[in-house]
């Protein structure tokens, strides 16, 4: 297969979900890449099938079939593919996978001290793409013996250990590895495998650890995460949580070594190649995003934002335990039926909401059958998305995959989140994906559900992945990162709208906060309290100005600043946010239903 930029024309890629494997063609075409076709098929890793490349090679099917181009050749071997030559009507020049099937990447990580070199660790798999099961710490509260049991219990792919800096003390770095050598845990795959384990901590207990390890694991060591205390250093780790992936995860998988042979580039964890196509997209375009995808039992929550040294810095975290089907009662336990229902434009009791979210979570499949049914599922995403961001603001204090400098003083102020680098004021772009988001019935929800669960602040763009298409983008992007970013531009993210959200003193309710002009021409005002669409100027280009109406009204730009900016409106138009930030909810049921109907109303859903 091919893999020089200039020599492709036809990619084939696929994302091997838990559920569903994805595939679509990425062709180049007169205009540039595009992205042409799309099939997807049922996973088959679990028993009976017990075969990750049959659904894939369905999924291949499905595209062949819609495509009329012959992508499959049975006649070979060593791969399903037909290669193109000198027939361009035929064939791919390269395929490409990412996976998250059998639960993704699960991984344990240890440090020293929970709010040091054990968050660190932590940093470093989420970034890498995994799901962390547990973090470990001398002095996370637990007795040795009940962190020995917890570890027994679970079945990670891989473990991270890190601790202390490099020469220091030894003491606390092997008490770890002594832990781990106790418990003796055993990897998810291969029943005959050793655990992979990677070190990544004071590299004068370097030998020592890979000794007391050695009898039950396979251990490898790369940089200290936290050479010392101002320092922190995630890559080399990273790139090793990768290698191990490979080699010790995916190819010990129900038909991965298989699924491997057939691509010349390495397969990535899938949320590690979404990271990989936001964090490159937003430092290529010099914006500030946040993105989510929100699944049925998992909502992943990526971010790029500048840091005080303006450097742009990645963060990722997992809240595994908010989804809108698996993980659906969770949410209504964490956001409680006051916190979903005040979302909803009509009347609704609380044990109706607790019986319409039971049925859900035993039917995780089912897809909603009335419009209130549908906006219920959709306050569940609200709730979903804004306690996800809570938790993803407490992590996201500095992650970097390159060196981040950290002073003594930021170190006792990350468990408070006072140095998070979530700056909704500064927010660029905001990206929804999943399925409740990408397939709203009309694209209008998807804006509105972003806008309520964020809260949006100042001028802000919009939009979705049209098909969860950035797993696909991001392996792709490791090949051809301009066609992996046309491609994104042109047909993965939708454009949706953007959003104009001052914050103000209360004084300003019902009276003018800001004035909105487009090359010049006054188009609207925010009234406090109210939200309006400006339909009129969906898909329009221009320059846009926010003049705030006091000195103490901010639009985006600081107190009393006006804010300039060049845009491409959305296909929905601009939105006018008054309801000021921190958004709040009337006590008053009848008030509140009232204000929500009206808000429901200025985006056209509701008569």
């Amino acid at each position: 297969m091919k893999t020089a930029k200039n020599e492709l024309r036809t990619v084939l890629a696929t994302d091997c979900g838990s559920t569903t494997t994805k595939a679509v063609m990425f062709e180049k075409k007169k205009e540039g890449w595009r992205q042409t076709f799309r099939g997807e098929a049922p996973t088959t890793v679990e028993e009976p099938v017990a075969d990750v490349t049959v659904g894939a090679l369905n999924a291949f099917s499905e595209i062949q079939e819609i495509s009329g181009r012959k992508i499959l050749d049975s006649s070979s071997a060593n791969s399903p593919f037909s290669l193109t030559q000198d027939d361009s009507s035929k064939g791919i020049d390269l395929y490409l996978s990412t996976s998250s099937a059998g639960g993704g990447l699960q991984m344990i990580v240890g440090g020293v001290v929970r709010e040091m070199t054990a968050q660190s660790a932590e940093r470093a798999a989420l970034g890498a793409g995994a799901i962390v099961l547990d973090t470990l710490s001398a002095d996370d509260g637990r007795e040795e013996h009940e962190k020995i049991e917890r570890i027994r219990h679970l079945k990670p792919d891989i473990v991270l250990l890190t601790g202390g800096i490099d020469g220091g003390t030894k003491t606390h770095v092997v008490e770890v590895a002594e832990m781990l050598l106790a418990a003796a845990p055993k990897p998810r795959f291969g029943d005959t495998l050793k655990l992979p384990v990677i070190f990544a901590g004071n590299k004068e207990a370097r030998r020592e650890v890979e000794e007391i390890l050695k009898p039950i694991a396979h251990v490898e060591s790369v940089d200290n995460i936290r050479p010392t205390l101002e320092v922190e250093n995630l890559k080399p780790a990273r790139d090793l949580i990768h290698d191990f992936f490979l080699k010790h995860v995916m190819s010990h998988a129900p038909g991965y070594g298989k699924l491997l042979s057939w691509t010349p580039v390495p397969v990535m964890p899938t949320p590690g190649a979404v990271g990989k196509m936001i964090h490159d997209f937003a430092v290529r375009q010099n914006l500030q995003v946040l993105a989510a995808d929100i699944g049925g039992a998992t909502t992943d929550v990526f971010s790029v934002f500048r840091d005080s040294k303006n450097e742009m810095i990645f963060n990722r975290t997992v809240s595994a335990n908010l989804g809108m089907s698996y993980s659906i009662a969770n949410v209504l336990i964490e956001a409680t039926s006051a916190g979903i229902e005040r979302w909803l434009p009509f009347e609704i009791s609380q044990n109706e909401v607790h019986d319409r979210l039971r049925n859900k979570m035993i039917r995780p499949t089912s897809i909603p059958q009335t419009l209130e049914d549908l906006y219920l599922e959709q306050a569940v995403c609200r709730e979903a998305l804004r306690l996800s961001l809570v938790h993803h603001r407490s992590l996201a204090v500095g992650l970097s995959g390159q060196k981040q400098r950290r002073g003594i003083s930021d170190i006792f102020t990350q468990s408070t989140g006072h140095e998070s680098l979530i700056n909704m004021e500064t927010l660029d772009l905001v990206i929804g994906s999943g399925g409740v988001l990408s397939h709203a019935p009309d694209r209008r929800q998807a804006a509105m559900m972003m806008l309520d669960a964020y809260e949006l602040t100042g001028l802000t763009q919009i939009a979705v992945d049209s098909i969860f298409m950035l797993p696909h983008l991001g392996v792709f992007s490791s090949i051809h990162p301009e066609a992996a970013e046309e491609i994104l531009m042109r047909d993965c993210l939708v454009n949706l709208a953007h959003s104009i959200a001052p914050v103000f003193p209360d004084r300003f309710y019902n009276k003018k906060v800001a004035t909105v002009k487009l090359d010049g021409i006054e188009i609207g005002s925010v009234i406090g309290g109210k939200l309006e669409v400006l339909t009129k100027q969906a898909n329009a280009h221009g320059t846009l100005e926010i003049i705030p109406a006091g000195g103490s009204i901010n639009v985006g730009a600081g107190d009393g600043e006006n804010l300039v900016r060049l845009v491409e409106v959305g296909s929905i138009g601009i939105i006018l946010d008054g309801r000021n930030r921190p958004m709040r909810s009337p006590e008053n049921r009848s008030e509140r239903l009232y204000s929500q109907r009206e808000f429901y109303k200025a985006f056209g859903l509701v008569g």
